[in-house]
């Protein structure tokens, strides 16, 4: 509680609505993320689904699999753990005992060339690379990295109401990280208005958070 009660100029009171707020903003957050995890994941099926058969993730850390490599034995390491648990008998249940951080390094250089190459088909309406910019894996990779980055600080309890490493209240972070996944489930050309319905409430919580009087 000691940055609340920083923020708060030592107002027991007012660092505890501060907290509610805090905890209120993350929960949707949190929300938003595992509806853009849900959604990648099921891009990212499809379009292996469509390259490698309707039983990719288990053929891939076959003898011949694409994953069974020494560059991915990480990868296929997860996937082989989940496959000899008793509780994963299909590949839907496979598909949904894999966390975010699996579907990130999908677009790892290794594992994105194992794969094929074709995960960027996921995003077909992402910006054309130009001289300056290059919209490639590497560039997804880095962005995913940074949504998983704040999704493990919420689960790990870590405020995202302050400005970083400060007791001050500042939510540019959380927007930021907002913007970019409304911007990605635009580029994986869905509707994140009509698929977030009656759950996105990210940006009046911030507001409500940066307009907080002391």
């Amino acid at each position: 509680m000691s940055r609340y009660l920083q923020a708060t100029g030592f107002d027991t009171r007012k660092a505890m609505t501060l907290y509610r707020k805090n905890l209120k903003l993350s929960q949707e957050m949190f929300t938003l993320i595992s509806c853009f995890e849900i959604a990648l994941r099921n891009k990212i099926n499809d379009q292996y689904m469509e390259q490698h058969g309707k039983d990719w993730l288990q053929d891939s850390v076959s003898h011949n699999g694409f994953f069974n490599t020494e560059k991915c034995k990480r990868t296929k390491s997860i996937v082989v753990k989940l496959l000899n648990s008793r509780d994963i008998n299909s590949h839907t249940k496979l598909l949904a005992s894999l966390d975010f951080g699996f579907w990130r390094y999908l677009f790892a250089q290794p594992q994105f060339y194992a794969g094929g190459q074709c995960l960027l088909k996921v995003f077909p309406l992402k910006p054309r690379s130009s001289a300056s910019i290059q919209f490639n894996q590497s560039f997804i990779f880095n962005k995913l990295k940074s949504i998983n980055d704040l999704r493990n600080r919420i689960a790990h309890h870590e405020p995202i109401c302050f400005k970083p490493f400060l007791p001050m209240i500042c939510t540019k972070n959380s927007v930021e990280h907002y913007n970019l996944i409304i911007e990605l489930f635009r580029w994986m050309d869905i509707d994140e208005s009509g698929f977030l319905y009656g759950l996105d409430h990210v940006l009046s919580l911030c507001d409500e958070i940066n307009n907080y009087r002391l």
